[in-house]
């Protein structure tokens, strides 16, 4: 077994044997642990990202474990088996989008080679490691804008096994990339309605609004 973790990257002194036993099954090919912010009381911003991480982690990634397709095993700390990533490696050393060599988004990338050559990916949630996040807005946009450009290509790279995972993957995998989406044009629309009309878009700010605090409450409850 390979263990990844980041540099920044802090784990409990039990995730190496819980992830070790959930990779026991030979059919899993990669397992991640639960991700926390290490400087969550740093900020309101590193607030923030430690509930992403969490409504991350414990909604959509345990969502997508119930049917054996963590879609992305997370940098910071995941295990991969060994023999199934020596067989991919050609694959993951010549990573490309658009004929180009990529350099992002890699963690991703290695996770659908491993559900495309058959293998299960897992989610562990007791198995807990904690990371440093943003903490100035500028550092964390760049961030975001990283991982949305890794979440788009390898959608790409994902279609062509969506059909042989169960159909909540597929829905799941729309949701992720059209919510986004849907949320851009709702802003440019907002945007575009206060500078031709000079009127404050309300409905726009208010169901967006609605949406981000249901959320936000459901992860703050739990």
């Amino acid at each position: 077994l390979i263990l990844n973790v980041d540099s920044d990257t802090t784990i409990a002194p039990d995730v190496v044997s819980k992830l070790a036993h959930k990779m026991r099954d030979p059919a899993v090919g990669a397992a991640m642990g639960q991700m926390k912010a290490s400087n969550q009381a740093d900020t309101w911003l590193t607030r923030l990202i430690d509930m992403e991480y969490w409504l991350a982690c414990n909604e959509e990634r345990a969502a997508q474990a119930r049917f054996g397709a963590v879609m992305c095993c997370c940098g910071p700390c995941a295990m991969y088996r060994r023999s199934a990533m020596l067989s991919l490696l050609d694959q993951y050393e010549t990573q490309l989008y658009r004929g180009k060599p990529s350099d992002f988004g890699e963690d991703r990338h290695l996770t659908i080679l491993m559900l495309s050559a058959g293998f299960r990916t897992e989610y562990v949630p007791s198995a807990i490691a904690a990371t440093v996040v943003p903490d100035t807005m500028g550092v964390y946009l760049r961030q975001q804008l990283r991982w949305a450009r890794s979440t788009f290509r390898d959608t790409l790279l994902a279609l062509p096994i969506l059909p042989g995972l169960d159909r909540y993957l597929t829905l799941d995998v729309i949701g992720q990339n059209g919510g986004l989406l849907l949320l851009a044009l709702s802003v440019l629309t907002g945007i575009g309605q206060f500078a031709l009309t000079a009127t404050v878009p309300w409905w726009t700010i208010l169901v967006i609004g609605s949406m981000t605090l249901v959320r936000c409450s459901v992860a703050a409850y739990r």
